[in-house]
């Protein structure tokens, strides 16, 4: 029984070819497309309302400099919250559970920002390192804990992904379970039960755009500190 609380993690095979690569592209494909005409339908102008209003939050704390980075992180929150959202239907599956996926999207992106931050401003990017008016005996212990809470952003980021949305679906599943295992022997406490699912998964709709948001949003600020 533990067991197959945990296979909705692991990844989908056909004739033994993982198939995360194509759950990870599907989302892709409600996305609006480039169209040459003036007046679209309502889901279009919906999608491109919502994509300029994440755009102008996103990019608000940072400056001119940053605006470049717009496209890289409008595209990582739309592949982010639409996988998490289309992760929450029955017999489908969340790559964002995956660590390893997440850390794929982390690293690379938080290890951009902080080669910017070398190359165009280095003596403000090390000076992060050292909070202004250390003490001289507390300097070598400050710049080893700031380095070290440097090196683990991009593990909290992947780590606090994983782990939220993990946490919700074992939480769906073993209240699903519950109900339908007590539906035969207690109908009342089984509806109890329903209602309690119904809530949880609205707050799984919640965490999953929050998260997305959140991840987005870690990285522009990290961004801002290195422009």
């Amino acid at each position: 029984m533990i067991l197959s609380f945990f296979d909705q993690f692991t990844s989908p095979c056909l004739l033994g070819i993982p198939l995360i690569l194509i759950s990870m592209l599907f989302p892709t494909l409600l996305l609006p497309s480039p169209t040459s005409r003036w007046i679209t339908n309502r889901l279009s102008a919906l999608q491109l309302w919502l994509i300029h209003l994440t755009t102008k939050q996103l990019m608000l704390p940072l400056n001119k400099e940053g605006h470049k980075w717009a496209l890289i992180l409008v595209s990582l929150m739309a592949l982010l919250l639409t996988t998490n959202l289309l992760g929450l239907l029955p017999y489908t599956f969340t790559p964002t559970t995956q660590l390893s996926m997440n850390m794929a999207l982390a690293f690379p992106l938080w290890l951009a920002t902080l080669l910017t931050g070398l190359r165009n401003q280095p003596t403000t990017s090390l000076g992060h390192l050292l909070p202004e008016g250390t003490p001289t005996p507390l300097i070598p212990a400050l710049i080893l804990i700031e380095t070290t809470s440097l090196l683990i952003r991009p593990l909290a980021l992947g780590v606090r992904l994983t782990a939220n949305l993990t946490a919700g679906h074992l939480l769906i599943q073993l209240i699903s379970t519950a109900t339908t295992t007590l539906l035969p022997i207690l109908p009342t406490l089984s509806a109890l039960t329903t209602l309690i699912l119904l809530l949880l998964t609205i707050l799984e709709i919640a965490v999953a755009m929050i998260q997305a948001y959140v991840f987005v949003l870690l990285l522009s600020l990290y961004l801002q500190e290195n422009i």
